[in-house]
């Protein structure tokens, strides 16, 4: 959580830059608000293991890229209850596949792999939280809210291969997705009446909803500034940062996957 906090004590730092002009409640008096934009997402994936052969205890730790950068939607939305209360919902989703192929053909002993054989991998996951946010301090220039709620997540891989005579078919094809109770905090900063500061942390841990026998956390933090151009539009960026950490247990060990995914996010805002 290291990293989540991080990003949440930036907007202490900014709450320097409030001064006391027009008094204007933090995120103004919208009933309802939407940020639609992109997240250019690059991704860090560890893939371990651990299991027993012959009475020998074996373990493994594989770093693994999915390849370049890429635009990924992103969408956020606020409804407003009261002057404290809130309902947050937030969407993520990733998709991304790779392809390696065999450029010159090989072979050992009597077996050989042509040109042209290839591994193609294939990685989603989609995040969705629902989360009700109370506003413990609420000021003119800052609010600080905790929040409760339900968020959803799902993670499926897939893996084909080409090689030959020697193997073509689906050897992988994996999914698993689970809804849990979530535990997050939120900072806002509001130095005028058209920029916004907003950082974002939340929790959850799989032993809290049903992910089957899936065990670890999932960890979010962004910080997003808000510019509003006129009454009911504004444009906003910003950075986001998610991480996936669980193992599974089964008869004979235990395969952990953990993924980063970070990057910079914009787009536009609507308010009502």
């Amino acid at each position: 959580m290291r990293l989540s906090l991080s990003l949440l004590a930036l907007p202490l730092a900014l709450a320097t830059l409030a001064h006391a002009g027009t008094a204007h409640a933090a995120e103004g008096d919208d009933r309802f608000a939407l940020r639609l934009g992109a997240m250019n997402i690059d991704s860090d994936n560890t893939i371990r293991g651990s299991t027993t052969i012959a009475g020998q205890d074996l373990s493994f730790s594989e770093d693994f890229k999915l390849g370049g950068k890429e635009w990924e939607p992103r969408v956020d939305g606020l409804f407003r209850i009261s002057d404290r209360q809130r309902l947050i919902f937030n969407y993520f989703k990733y998709d991304k596949d790779r392809r390696e192929t065999l450029d010159e053909g090989i072979s050992f002993g009597d077996e050989s792999v042509p040109a042209g054989s290839f591994i193609k991998g294939e990685l989603k996951y989609q995040v969705a939280s629902l989360v009700y946010d109370y506003s413990v301090v609420d000021t003119d220039t800052f609010d600080l809210g905790l929040q409760l709620g339900a968020e959803y997540a799902k993670v499926s891989t897939k893996g084909y291969a080409s090689v030959g005579t020697l193997y073509e078919g689906q050897f992988l094809d994996e999914s698993t997705d689970g809804v849990a109770p979530v535990v997050g905090a939120r900072f806002t900063i509001t130095p005028s009446e058209k920029w916004m500061i907003t950082a974002q942390g939340q929790y959850l841990n799989t032993d809290w909803g049903n992910f089957d026998d899936y065990e670890g956390d999932l960890t979010r933090a962004n910080v997003i500034v808000d510019y509003r151009m006129t009454k009911n539009f504004g444009l906003f960026a910003g950075y986001d940062w998610f991480r996936l950490d669980v193992d599974q247990k089964g008869s004979d060990g235990i395969i952990g996957l953990k993924q980063e995914f970070k990057g910079p996010v914009a787009g536009i805002s609507v308010m009502f």
